[in-house]
């Protein structure tokens, strides 16, 4: 009997496995735009998996902050929500948070995470931290 209440519990701690990229490779890192649709990104982004279901991080002017819940290898973020800040750099910044809501694939490789769209579109970040 006391085996059996064993199985249960490790059983249902399996069942509550965060199935979503960060629970693949993105979490406990910083993630650092190097790439847009094959082009430098010419500014900074940055993208974090702070917790379950949430994505985080700061564009080239306003931190930012969005629901992800999808099972890995696939990205859905939305909706992004964003502090209103003005900078040089708004136009990137819109460029980065349209990409972003468009991916729809992702992957991990090491330090490499790649979000892409089946049209190919394409996303590349470094892990920095």
């Amino acid at each position: 009997m006391k085996y059996t209440a064993f199985l249960l519990i490790l059983l249902s701690a399996a069942c509550f496995k965060d199935e979503t990229l960060r629970g693949y490779g993105g979490a406990d890192k910083v993630w650092t735009l190097t790439e847009l649709d094959g082009a430098p990104f010419g500014a900074t982004a940055i993208l974090t998996f702070p917790e379950e279901g949430t994505i985080a991080g700061r564009g080239p002017c306003n931190g930012y902050r969005a629901t992800m819940t999808v099972p890995y290898p696939w990205f859905e973020a939305g909706p992004v929500m964003s502090t209103k800040m003005a900078c040089p750099d708004l136009q990137r910044e819109a460029q980065f948070f349209e990409a972003l809501s468009a991916m729809s694939l992702s992957e991990v490789l090491g330090d490499v995470m790649i979000l892409s769209t089946p049209d190919g579109r394409e996303m590349v970040f470094k892990a920095g931290g």
